[in-house]
């Protein structure tokens, strides 16, 4: 189901890394995204991210890394080829080139000491396939329209308004309204229905012959 709001999504990540290349070039690199593996419960369903999903949006969007999702702080974009995004087998992988400034710098220093673990990214859903396992609902993103990657110091709780959206869509597909379970008629009740019409009717069949007697 397309969607037209943004969604966030959190991802802890032991690959965020700044690293100092030997001319002294500092880039921070990991992976804004993990593909196939279950989020925790959001809401009512789990959710995953299909290989594939970021591939068509990663060659023809504007993405900007921030820091925090803040606007006001932009680390990089994709356009000035100083953020690189790229699908491997793992996920969505980001190369990031900050700018030299002092919160910059300092987002490095909190990056090198563990402060700061975990990538965020903000995306519209294009398509996406719902399916029940273990009595689980389960999202899986098959195609998205990403907006931006964020290194971030608090996840912030997921966004899955749009989410439980397309789950109500989905349940309607599998679930039948109460309408139309009334509409369904049971065929005992029916063939009982039908012995008793019978019954009633060599009922009135011996009154009227008894009366003709008479």
């Amino acid at each position: 189901m397309k969607t037209e709001s943004i969604e966030r999504r959190d991802f802890p990540v032991t690959e965020l890394r700044a690293i100092t290349d030997d001319k002294g070039l500092r880039t921070i690199t990991g992976y804004a995204a993990v593909f196939d593996s279950l989020s925790e419960d959001l809401g009512g369903f789990r959710e995953k991210i299909e290989p594939g999903a970021f591939k068509k949006s990663i060659k023809k969007d504007d993405v900007r890394a921030l820091w925090n999702h803040d606007s006001s702080y932009v680390l990089a974009r994709n356009k000035s080829k100083t953020l690189t995004l790229k699908e491997d087998e793992h996920g969505l992988k980001i190369d990031i080139t900050p700018p030299d400034a002092q919160w910059a710098r300092d987002l490095m220093t909190s990056i090198d000491r563990g402060d700061v673990d975990q990538m965020s990214f903000g995306f519209q859903t294009i398509t996406d396939r719902w399916e029940t396992q273990n009595k689980e609902e389960i999202r899986t993103l098959m195609e998205v329209k990403l907006f931006d990657v964020s290194p971030v110091a608090f996840p912030a709780y997921p966004d899955t308004e749009v989410g439980l959206r397309s789950l109500e869509e989905y349940r309607k597909t599998v679930i039948p309204s109460n309408d139309e379970e009334e509409e369904e008629e049971d065929p005992l009740i029916t063939l009982n229905l039908l012995a008793e019409e019978d019954e009633l009717f060599g009922i009135i069949n011996q009154v009227n012959g008894g009366t003709k007697n008479e």
